[in-house]
């Protein structure tokens, strides 16, 4: 059973201590008292985690004021109540600016102590609810990273670290590799309560640009009639996503990095500063750094923004999570249209390892939305259509075998037949690549030039 919220009462007078102690016993509020800080503070050390702490400000020892931040650095959210004599009003309207939740003026009646109790412990549960939420929400955001090769369970890794942290992140990768579903991985484990905002910066016109990303005032231009808000400015408290971040224009892309450097907008046809608050996640499919190089693009922002980076590879190099995409873009276009799940055959499956996806993951999912409708896949030797499959239907097991030897396959005729270079290519231990030869009936010599 869960043990009820627990609270520390902090008094030097027993008697002011005891009184305190049974009004919250009668309310059905479990209190512990202690005669001095350091007591508490001790407890707090053995393992105690109490829901509520509520401490005198003049206390032997350590004052109320020092226990307070001492308490916001083990735990800044938990709630601190002091209680004050008359004299030190002043000192607890201090203490209410460095985070405590209230303070109750001496002498006060029992039912003034227990309502403040109660108003604390509610906000301080709603806040542990809060977390918790935000927890489940992160750990769902990072599962829309499907896959299982090295670089994905890596990229999964990184964004769990990351994304609470909030510092900007670039994201490299081919077109269709997935960056706004990594994006959006990372706004959900965020935590962060504003929206996500998506901005591809290839589709905008350059005459709209500064408008759609800053916003303007009534006004600005001919056609502004009335003010509008930017997509920064709407971004605030959650995150901007900027696709393809290389064809931004390079006028526009000082003012961008000004934001960065403020984190405040100016409107068009405004000087007044807005502040804001929102998380840049940026995504190009070329190479930012030559780019910059090149002169095609700042320097100084692509400086700004590679503070972080994730390169996501395409799908070609992780030719393993073929099978796991597949089985959730079919699961997900059944239910969107409303059919039942489509079968593969190992024949099937063969077919889609060996195809090169230059459309990457976006391509594999139009192929599975084609699949799971009833029609042929549009790929080399794929003119079957689904279930029409001679046979009974391979089990997982065998479906992963005929995946894994067609990978085999492929590194040897890659690396000339040779069984070295091939254990290299593939990242796995000679001896086991040795092993899966044997048991594939696999001979590297038939794949030598």
């Amino acid at each position: 059973m869960l043990m009820p919220p627990e609270v520390f009462l902090i008094e030097d007078d027993r008697a002011v201590r005891k009184g305190c102690e049974q009004a919250l016993a009668i309310a059905d509020i479990a209190v512990r008292g202690f005669a001095d800080a350091e007591s508490m503070l001790a407890a707090l050390t053995q393992g105690a985690r109490p829901a509520l702490v509520i401490s005198d400000v003049r206390l032997p020892g350590r004052d109320g004021l020092t226990l307070l931040r001492e308490l916001r650095q083990i735990d800044r959210e938990l709630p601190v109540l002091l209680i004050t004599g008359h004299g030190d009003v002043a000192m607890a309207v201090e203490a209410m600016r460095e985070g405590a939740q209230d303070f109750i003026e001496k002498p006060f009646p029992s039912e003034r102590l227990v309502s403040a109790a109660r108003r604390a412990l509610a906000q301080h549960a709603l806040q542990q609810e809060n977390r918790r939420l935000r927890e489940r929400l992160g750990a769902a955001g990072v599962e829309r990273i499907i896959g299982q090769a090295p670089a994905m369970q890596r990229i999964r890794q990184l964004v769990s670290t990351l994304a609470p942290s909030g510092v900007d992140i670039l994201l490299n990768g081919e077109t269709g590799v997935g960056k706004e579903v990594v994006a959006r991985a990372i706004h959900d484990a965020s935590g962060r309560r504003g929206p996500f905002v998506a901005i591809n910066c290839g589709a905008l016109l350059d005459s709209v640009f500064e408008s759609e990303l800053f916003g303007h005032e009534a006004g600005a231009f001919t056609s502004a009639g009335k003010r509008r808000i930017g997509r920064i400015e709407y971004a605030s408290g959650g995150t901007l996503f900027l696709d393809e971040i290389e064809t931004m224009p390079l006028n526009l892309q000082v003012k961008l990095l000004r934001v960065l450097q403020e984190r405040s907008i100016e409107r068009l046809g405004s000087n007044a500063p807005i502040a804001v608050d929102c998380r840049v996640v940026a995504a190009s499919k070329t190479n930012l750094h030559a780019a910059a190089e090149a002169g095609q693009f700042r320097q100084d922002l692509f400086y700004r923004l590679n503070v972080v980076s994730l390169d996501i590879p395409p799908l070609r190099q992780r030719r393993e999570d073929i099978p796991l995409l597949m089985a959730a873009f079919l699961h997900d276009a059944a239910r969107r249209y409303q059919r039942p799940p489509a079968d593969w055959t190992p024949a099937d499956l063969a077919r889609w390892s060996a195809h090169d996806w230059p459309g990457n993951v976006r391509e594999l999912k139009n192929t599975a939305e084609r699949w799971a409708l009833g029609l042929p896949d549009g790929l080399a030797g794929g003119d079957a259509l689904p279930g029409q499959a001679i046979g009974p239907r391979a089990s997982l097991a065998e479906q992963i075998d005929q995946v894994e030897k067609h990978l085999i396959e492929d590194a040897l005729r890659r690396c000339d037949g040779q069984v070295t270079r091939t254990a290299e290519w593939l990242g796995t231990p000679r001896k086991t690549l040795y092993d899966k030869l044997q048991r594939h009936g696999i001979v590297p010599e038939d794949f030598r030039s």
